[in-house]
């Protein structure tokens, strides 16, 4: 079994344009609450995203299971956990429920590789940002 870390947890708000036409949070829009607990994790240990960058993390694989449709209005937190570090890559899961419950709405997994932008190739996650990865993780 994964040994796995709480590193961040956001509230993000439901939006009523991320229903669907079945009255729920669409499932597509699972993957926008997972991705906006990521960016806040990587920015608040010092790593801000730009276009401008020669390397970065990439999503190689994604999963979410709903178990308990979301809806609108309310606050969904997201919390995130890491497992163990490889050399380019973290693996990444998350737990959605509504703002002041306990039940588990859904939870999902991302695979982050680091990547030369340029190859497109896997390169080493920078030795600055791992060891605050490392050290968030333990």
């Amino acid at each position: 079994m994964t040994q796995k870390k709480l590193v961040h947890v956001t509230q993000v708000p439901i939006r009523w344009g991320d229903m669907d036409v079945y009255e729920h949070v669409n499932n597509t829009i699972y993957f926008r609450y997972a991705e906006q607990a990521r960016i806040e994790w990587m920015e608040n240990l010092g790593h801000r995203l730009s276009l401008s960058q020669t390397q970065g993390p990439v999503i190689v694989n994604a999963s979410c299971t709903f178990m308990i449709p979301l809806t609108y209005p309310g606050t969904v937190e997201v919390r995130m956990l890491i497992g163990p570090l490889g050399r380019s890559s973290v693996e990444t899961y998350y737990e959605m429920r509504m703002v002041g419950e306990d039940r588990l709405y859904a939870d999902g997994a991302a695979k982050v590789v680091w990547v030369d932008i340029e190859t497109g190739k896997s390169c080493p996650i920078p030795d600055s940002l791992r060891e605050l990865m490392a050290s968030d993780a333990s």
